[in-house]
């Protein structure tokens, strides 16, 4: 008796899940289907089911959080001044398996196809439209917004691509004071929370 729909959906919602945290903790080479499989509690076999190669299941991955974006779930408030914030923060920093696919994949996407590429520019594009809807009044807002993006993404790739934990906290600090006096705004409850 074959699988209903509803339990098709749940099994990739798993794989799809199950690659996002493993993804951002190993980067896309550093993963095999049979560890994201594994990490789902199935088999390979199933894999094929569902994606066709592991670049399509990387695609989902980076279009999964395309939709977060657009529902603006990354941040608490609706300036650019809290998305900043929170992207920026500490806890974001910590969360190496939750965290934003913009800044863990980068190199992988850059030697990845086009699907890959088309995805994260996607969620780029959404993250520069929450930003630039964030800056509401201010001149130049999507060149503004995209610089912002650029700095945050940045800061925290580098802040994470450094062995010294408190050299890590200084970049991810830097950045953020310099992206949040680049939005220039009021500050946020995030902000003054760190």
């Amino acid at each position: 008796m074959p699988y209903s729909q509803a339990h098709k959906a749940r099994t990739r919602e798993r794989i799809v899940e199950s690659a996002r945290r493993l993804f951002n903790r190993e980067g896309f080479a550093g993963v095999s289907i049979d560890e994201i499989m594994a990490e789902a509690g199935l088999t390979r076999g199933g894999f094929y089911n569902h994606f066709n190669a592991k670049e399509e299941l990387y695609a989902e991955v980076v279009n999964e959080e395309a939709k977060r974006w657009s529902t603006h779930e990354m941040m608490e408030g609706n300036t650019a001044r809290d998305l900043i914030a929170a992207y920026l923060s500490e806890a974001h920093f910590d969360d190496r398996e939750n965290c934003c696919p913009l800044m863990a994949f980068p190199s992988d996407v850059a030697r990845g196809g086009t699907s890959v590429k088309c995805a994260y520019r996607r969620v780029l594009e959404v993250m520069v439209g929450v930003l630039e809807d964030g800056l509401e009044g201010r001149t130049e807002m999507r060149g503004r917004a995209m610089a912002l993006a650029a700095l945050c993404i940045g800061g925290m790739a580098v802040a994470r691509a450094v062995d010294d934990v408190n050299l890590a906290h200084e970049i991810r600090k830097a950045a953020k004071d310099l992206a949040l006096s680049v939005a220039g705004q009021e500050k946020t409850r995030l902000e003054a929370a760190e």
